[in-house]
């Protein structure tokens, strides 16, 4: 067996994207009313919102196991915040489509 050196370079970056769809066409000379306009960022913004909740309690659970209490106790905090929130955006979306 013959003892060799090689070096490793472990230089990377992370992306965040999210998946989303639009409600929307992009076809030129197609202006979109501000209720429109509403309604698609609306609608993303709520399955943004929960994405992010469903994290923070996926992670509340993995704390939890880990003996983090207060930790848990925290992002399961977040994690209800934040239906909170999805709760107001989901209002909101029902207004503007009447």
């Amino acid at each position: 067996m013959t003892n060799h050196e090689h070096s490793h370079n472990h230089d990377h970056s992370h992306s965040h994207t999210h998946e989303h769809s639009h409600e929307h066409s992009h076809e030129q000379g197609q202006e979109m009313t501000l209720e429109q306009k509403l309604t698609t960022l609306l609608s993303h913004w709520i399955g943004h919102n929960d994405s992010h909740k469903d994290n923070y309690l996926s992670w509340a659970g993995k704390a939890k196991d880990a003996g983090l209490i207060d930790m848990a106790s925290f992002l399961e905090q977040a994690g209800s915040l934040s239906q909170e929130v999805t709760q107001k955006l989901e209002e909101a979306l029902k207004q503007v489509k009447g």
